[in-house]
């Protein structure tokens, strides 16, 4: 007791601060775990997995900590020990770790419906969302499972702010120690040694603690439970100052394209793109088919009884896939909703974090609606929302798409959340459209975006679903919205010439063995017109990027192809490659390899969700896969860069 009464006063209260800050940091991580404890099935019986993930969330706990406090303590003390007690005892100090933990535990408080969303802790890819905070507000609050957090938040932050208050005026406005002597100066580097231990998170010299040294198993709930959202935030948006790391740097720009033009074979170069080729058929046709293409909100090909989900939420969908020209190995280029929208219709993969729609100048690409519309189409675009957000209107009347129906088109009695009208009313308020597209003398391209499978989740009472979860209910919904709008065009006079086309933007964290949940990216990619096209099955591997040349391909036209995508009938993928923030996936139809931008690199066999890590094993097929998928992803940098996504014919 004596020992420790010599204790500087103002040890003795951070120290009492960070057990306060881990205290609040602990009891967010069980809420995490609570809230993701579907996920458990995964994890071996009897193993102590969550133990050491909850040991490693201490460690990164700890490392934040000592940066919350870092500044607070070079304060206290530099006032306790050259004695200056009206600094020493200064309320700002108080408020100054009142704010900084706020700030951490609002983080911790978002972090875990993010997480829920896209099964990865915070990055700095949520800025995305802050172009629209009104919108994005709305959302969030119209969904319990998005809003729930800001009960615990609230409850935490008073119960931290209430707490350090009285430690403070007991170890700080009470103190009487103040002032250097030999045994509080040698408590004091002890404390220092400690807290500058704690920052660095490793005993280790050559390296701190990094987000890779989290991955300690082979298990991706685990290992994303030991971080701390606070540290990968931060560590995402001070790599994101750095321009060199905005631009994908994987290989030479050179090397690339040469790689890229090996990958896509001898084809006609003619422009001032490197890539660009000219793709001409070999008869044209005078029949010109209408195109519906409908881009599937969250509609994960894990959600089709087609793909094994037994839960009977898609009959529509299966029933359609069986008599369509249905892709079964397709996946979508990133994880969120531009990525969808960007590579569906342009052909141009997802760079990890860049929203390739918000440039600061506007790009032109060679993508879809503007090589239809060179070729006599009209261009229409439908979304249930405001057409702002994520600058999507902008963009494609920049690109080629000459009408845009949006919230501001629909009655307002229709608009049920933040999201707009359902997905339903969309299509059913699209169908004069498509009468009136039909009566002109050229054919039409209509894209369009739903979104009811998204929170806030809003299912129209005249819907009776038959699941009891609403995330069910919703997928339900969706499916019967689809069937609908199918059978309310069988009856136009334009549906035999009409080719329609369903993918998803992107999927959703559906038993996720991986960090990188592969449902978020396997879409269903279905090619209907019973009259057009024949029913088939494909197995071959592509992605989003592909259903543009596929498309044409169909459509039999002429077209310059500037993009990454190839047709799928007259092309065959070795793999395809897709990103979600700061990690790439390669896959095959046996492996599975991810790179993290701060994390290792594994490879795994995905067919039977095995966890085993064959890196070392295959590392042939390692670098195919790298070479193959960073060449891909590097040329298009280039493109973007450059300013090459446009064809100027030499």
């Amino acid at each position: 007791m004596k020992q420790i009464a010599k204790v500087p006063s103002f040890i003795k209260y951070i120290l009492s601060v960070y057990s306060l800050g881990i205290g609040c940091f602990f009891i967010f991580r069980l809420l995490l775990l609570f809230s993701e404890r579907d996920r458990l099935g995964n994890l071996p019986e009897g193993s102590n997995l969550l133990l050491k993930a909850f040991f490693m969330g201490f460690r990164f706990d700890t490392v934040i900590s000592g940066y919350l406090l870092a500044l607070p303590i070079l304060i206290l003390a530099g006032s306790y020990f050259f004695n200056q007690p009206k600094i020493f005892g200064s309320k700002k100090i108080l408020w100054l770790i009142n704010i900084l933990y706020l700030i951490a535990i609002l983080i911790h408080a978002v972090d875990i419906p993010y997480f829920a969303q896209f099964f990865m802790r915070l990055n700095v890819s949520v800025f995305n969302w802050l172009n629209n905070p009104l919108f994005v507000f709305k959302m969030i609050f119209g969904e319990l499972r998005y809003s729930w957090t800001a009960i615990p938040f609230v409850l935490l932050v008073f119960g931290f702010m209430k707490l350090n208050s009285k430690f403070y005026n007991y170890f700080i406005v009470n103190a009487r120690d103040l002032g250097w002597n030999k045994v509080r100066f040698i408590y004091f580097l002890i404390f220092a040694l400690l807290t500058f231990g704690g920052i660095r998170g490793r005993v280790s010299i050559k390296s701190p603690i990094r987000i890779g040294t989290a991955y300690f198993s082979n298990y991706a709930l685990p290992n994303q439970l030991g971080l701390n959202p606070v540290f990968t935030f931060l560590r995402s948006y001070f790599n994101s100052l750095n321009p060199k790391n905005r631009l994908v740097s994987l290989m030479d720009d050179k090397e690339a394209i040469q790689t890229v033009k090996n990958e896509l074979g001898p084809l006609n170069y003619t422009s001032s793109s490197p890539i660009s080729r000219e793709i001409v058929v070999d008869s044209h046709t005078t029949n010109r088919p209408n195109v519906v293409m409908v881009i599937m909100e969250s509609m994960s090909a894990g959600k089709m009884g087609r793909y094994g989900n037994g839960m009977n939420l898609t009959p529509n969908l299966d029933s359609l896939a069986a008599i369509s020209t249905t892709f079964d190995n397709i996946y979508t280029s990133g994880i969120h909703t531009y990525n969808g929208i960007y590579s569906t219709l342009f052909s141009y993969p997802a760079l990890y974090e860049q929203h390739p729609m918000k440039g600061v100048e506007m790009l032109t690409y060679e993508g879809l609606p503007s090589v239809l519309k060179k070729n006599g189409y009209s261009t229409t675009y439908f979304t249930t929302h405001d057409e702002q957000f994520d600058n999507v209107a902008g963009f494609l009347s920049s690109n080629g798409i000459e009408t845009i129906y949006s919230q501001k088109d629909y009655p307002s009695n229709e608009v049920k959340s933040t999201l707009g009208v359902p997905d339903d009313f969309m299509f059913r308020y699209s169908i004069p459209v498509l009468d009136d597209l039909s009566k002109d003398k050229k054919p039409f391209f209509v894209s369009m975006m739903t979104a009811s499978d998204h929170g806030p989740y809003i299912i129209p009472e005249y819907f009776q679903p038959k699941s009891e979860a609403i995330k069910d209910q919703i997928v339900e919904y969706a499916d019967w919205s689809i069937g609908q709008f199918l059978n309310s065009c069988s009856s136009k006079s334009w549906f035999e010439n009409t080719i329609f086309v369903f993918v998803a933007d992107h999927g959703g964290s559906l038993n996720s063995t991986y960090d990188m949940p592969l449902n978020y990216h396997h879409s269903p990619l279905i090619f209907y017109n019973e009259n057009l096209l024949k029913t088939s099955s494909r197995d071959d591997i592509g992605g989003q990027i592909d259903i543009f040349p596929t498309l044409m391909g169909y459509l039999n036209i002429s077209y310059t192809n500037n993009t990454l995508g190839v047709d799928l009938n007259k092309s065959e993928r070795p793999f395809i490659y897709f990103c979600a923030d700061n990690k790439y996936g390669v896959i095959n139809k046996e492996y599975f390899f991810i790179n993290r931008k701060n994390g290792k690199e594994t490879l795994y066999k995905y067919q039977n969700r095995e966890t085993a890590n064959y890196l070392e094993d295959k590392k042939q097929l390692v670098s195919e896969m790298k070479l193959y998928s960073e060449s891909m992803m590097q040329t298009a940098q280039y493109l973007i860069s450059n300013k090459k996504t446009a064809v100027e014919i030499k």
